[in-house]
């Protein structure tokens, strides 16, 4: 996994318009990076919701919010329509964002173990530097924990 006080790793994914979004798009802003593993799952749901329920907060602080999964763009549209999220979703079906956040692994559940996006966190600053890594995180609250995080 990439550490704190590095860059953020370029990328270019597509949104659930289909319209590309590049990590440069989000050059002199505060954001957040988060990783999740999969669309209408019970977690991920609930990780989402929050962050919708709080995005007017992030926007009345200038921090900008991204989701990315492995998930296609047409389920990201599905979620994003269900879920009323008004942030972006990228699609990282080759896993190439995964990949170079070091975030795709190994996982566990239910005595399987298999390949996935373990949930993850990315604070960043103005400059594009990684300020907080949260791994293993934890749906509910989350939202609210980042924001706080960003006010310090």
């Amino acid at each position: 996994m990439i550490t704190e006080g590095e860059s953020v790793p370029k990328f270019e994914l597509k949104d659930s318009e289909g319209n590309n979004v590049k990590s440069s798009d989000f050059k002199g802003k505060k954001h957040v990076i988060y990783f999740y593993p999969k669309d209408f799952t019970p977690g991920c749901t609930i990780e989402a919701d929050e962050f919708s329920k709080d995005y007017k907060k992030f926007q009345k602080e200038g921090i900008e919010i991204i989701g990315i999964s492995p998930d296609d763009v047409e389920s990201h549209k599905k979620f994003c329509d269900k879920m009323g999220i008004k942030y972006p979703l990228l699609a990282d079906v080759d896993k190439s964002a995964s990949k170079q956040f070091g975030v795709w692994g190994k996982k566990q559940f239910m005595g399987r173990e298999y390949m996935g996006v373990n949930r993850s966190t990315f604070l960043v600053n103005e400059k594009g530097k990684i300020f907080k890594i949260y791994s293993k995180v934890k749906p509910a609250g989350h939202s609210k924990e980042i924001l706080d995080d960003f006010l310090k």
